[in-house]
């Protein structure tokens, strides 16, 4: 097994002012940030930002809804509109936070009656299938072509649909690490330099953990059917070489005999207790770790900021790894890179007003989105060359594991699929189904009989295609 060195950190970390981590990472793909269910009820909207001054009255008012994300992203978002409204006077940006929870019930109310945001923050999974949809414009001409040419090609492609671009990319984050407690490691006699490479592996450790640690929960994962959905894409990929479609999303390969060791690997977690019957907290909320309540987790690494700032003394006694693989191989996809964007709604009065703001918030000075990534520790990554660039000049050491990230994850993970989310939902199915204890091939075929009527109910293979 490799021996991979273990860093000690002073707990006097320059973590950044006022980071408060106060929703679940980044959000679920697919979904807001914040909340596991699309369709439940939330708190409404609340605005965060006011448009004023004696310029306002003649400047066109253009709507931005984002999702509620940490504080740090939350006071990045608010600070930088502030910013563009006082830069110039034609564009005034109106800012709306919306809880998580009400995310899609509030954008999907607002645009059937006609009133939805001009522009609004965007998962990479989602903006082909809006676009598809005919929920976003067209922005390719709206922001200048050098400002497309300064992004990374994975995720110009991730935002472009035939010759057009539909949003513009802000980050991208590994979407699924193992976080580990080294020191409950060293008192159940395992060696926190070697963390377990293959799910056996990890299966072993967290074994060893539960018979060394009484009322400590060895390992935690998602384990809701959502959560499962998205936060396995690259595992999907690990047991069978590609998700549950075709690449040309015209057949179901959710019955490929693959899938079945990762829904057994699964089972056998929660048949030995080595899962809580109920999760200590959502996928994205690492706070049982920091307060010891778990000994292993996975989650992604916008979780390394919340540890950085609200448990600094601990940190020396917290090490981050690839996820593991089901055969141990770390070159093998494990999870994805997700990440966000700004988009246009389809039928915004103001696309290029709305253009406008996206392009100074995102593809301009490239300072703005610096301070982003300077006030998430560089837990997250730059699509565009020239952040990218500025920040490798920078002092990235608030994060003691950026070098885990760049080496040994983001190198072999994929992008976010974009397909439509029902397909996502019903593999998650088959999977909270193996979790808990029902028949892996029903589940399987189930999502196999599933995946392939909504291949034929959405047209799937035609949308591809178009």
């Amino acid at each position: 097994m490799r021996r991979r060195h273990r860093r000690r950190v002073g707990v006097a970390l320059a973590v950044g002012a006022g980071l408060v981590l106060a929703a679940c990472g980044s959000g679920t793909p697919g979904q807001p940030a914040g909340g596991n269910d699309p369709t439940s009820g939330g708190n409404d909207p609340t605005s965060d930002g006011d448009v004023g001054g004696d310029d306002a009255a003649t400047a066109v008012v253009v709507e931005m809804w984002q999702n509620q994300f940490s504080e740090a992203d939350n006071a990045w978002y608010k600070s930088k509109v502030d910013a563009f409204n006082a830069a110039q006077d034609d564009v005034q940006v109106k800012l709306t936070v919306v809880p998580g929870d009400a995310w899609e019930q509030k954008l999907k109310a607002a645009q059937a009656a006609g009133n939805a945001p001009d522009l609004y923050t965007m998962n990479y999974s989602a903006v082909l299938p809006k676009a598809r949809n005919g929920e976003l414009a067209p922005i390719t001409d709206l922001i200048d072509a050098d400002r497309w040419a300064d992004l990374d090609e994975r995720f110009l492609d991730a935002v472009t649909e035939g010759a057009e671009h539909y949003a513009y990319p802000m980050l991208y984050e590994p979407s699924s690490l193992l976080f580990y407690r080294t020191d409950l490691f060293e008192q159940a006699g395992l060696d926190p330099d070697s963390p377990p490479e293959s799910w056996a592996e990890l299966i072993d450790a967290a074994t060893a953990l539960k018979a060394a640690h009484s009322g400590i929960v060895a390992f935690q994962t998602a384990q809701t059917g959502i959560e499962l959905s998205w936060s396995t894409w690259g595992l999907q990929i690990n047991a069978t070489g590609h998700f549950p479609i075709s690449d040309d999303w015209s057949t179901s390969l959710a019955d490929d005999d693959g899938y079945r060791q990762l829904l057994e690997t699964y089972q056998r977690l929660a048949a030995d207790g080595l899962l809580a019957k109920q999760p200590l907290s959502p996928y994205g909320d690492a706070q049982p770790l920091g307060e010891g309540k778990l000994a292993m987790m996975a989650t992604g690494s916008w979780a390394i900021s919340q540890l950085l700032l609200d448990y600094p003394d601990i940190i020396d006694d917290i090490q981050v790894a690839p996820l593991p693989s089901l055969d141990g191989d770390l070159t093998k996809t494990t999870g994805t890179l997700g990440g966000w964007s700004l988009g246009v709604d389809a039928k915004s009065e103001h696309p290029t007003e709305a253009a406008r703001a996206i392009s100074w918030l995102l593809a301009e000075d490239v300072d703005v989105p610096l301070d982003y990534f300077d006030g998430t520790n560089y837990t997250k990554f730059s699509p565009r060359v020239s952040v990218t660039e500025a920040i490798a000049e920078r002092d990235t050491s608030v994060n003691p594991w950026l070098d885990v990230m760049t080496e040994e994850v983001v190198p072999y993970q994929v992008l976010e699929p974009t397909y439509d989310w029902e397909v996502s939902l019903a593999f998650g199915a088959a999977m909270e189904k193996a979790l808990q204890g029902q028949d892996i091939e029903d589940a399987l075929e189930t999502a196999h009989a599933d995946i392939t009527k909504l291949i034929a109910d959405l047209g799937l293979a035609d949308r591809r295609q178009s």
